[in-house]
């Protein structure tokens, strides 16, 4: 790898199709990871799904996996699969930027990281990233990059609502960003709080046009 490259690039999860495919959106972050791939030694696709919606099945009825989709994309597209990372534990874009950290960044030794998504997303994003990874005890210099793509494939009504949300969404972050300074106090919010993990969580009802970048 070379020296000014990245230990690993990182997409968060863009959703699925009825049928279980790839939205273009989310088409759009991986065929950028192809285009920068030889900048870093692995590519993280993360994401088990949504809690927006149900998950697609496949044909034993078995749910389909967002980030399975994503490997599947690439390795077809010639990157070795020896070099893709799948994570299938987060249903949000906060789960997106926390189980990165524990169950890849921190055991693997991966510090300097590339986060591709859409331009959409990418406000938040960034915001959700930082935070995380600057929670402590820190177990590396984080050294995060950021860069968007896109929109690639949603309709005007749908890209306008998801941007409205993106703004809500990220005023809420704040909050919690500010508040929320340690691994040990995350993890008890993540578990406690957040709709998509504690017990008993309900996710918030999203528009049709909303449903529509989901």
């Amino acid at each position: 790898m070379n020296q000014a490259g990245y230990d690993c690039i990182l997409i968060p999860g863009g959703g699925l199709l009825a049928d279980g495919g790839l939205p273009p959106w989310t088409a759009a972050r991986l065929e950028k990871a192809l285009e920068r791939e030889g900048d870093a030694k692995w590519i993280l696709l993360l994401s088990g799904g949504t809690v927006h919606k149900p998950p697609p099945l496949d044909e034993a009825g078995f749910p389909v996996f967002e980030s399975r989709q994503a490997a599947a994309f690439l390795a077809a597209r010639g990157i070795d699969p020896g070099r893709i990372l799948a994570e299938t534990s987060s249903y949000d874009t906060i789960g997106n930027a926390y189980f990165s950290r524990v169950l890849f960044a921190d055991p693997l030794g991966l510090a300097r990281l590339l986060v591709i998504t859409s331009r959409f997303h990418l406000a938040r994003t960034r915001a959700a990233f930082e935070w995380v990874y600057a929670l402590q005890p820190l177990r590396a210099e984080y050294q995060l990059s950021f860069e968007g793509v896109g929109d690639r494939g949603l309709p005007a009504g749908a890209l306008g609502a998801r941007q409205e949300r993106e703004r809500a969404s990220l005023e809420k972050l704040q909050e919690k960003i500010e508040r929320i300074k340690t691994m040990v106090d995350f993890q008890r919010w993540l578990y406690r709080e957040h709709a998509a993990y504690a017990v008993g969580g309900k996710s918030e009802g999203l528009s049709a046009e909303e449903l529509g970048s989901y």
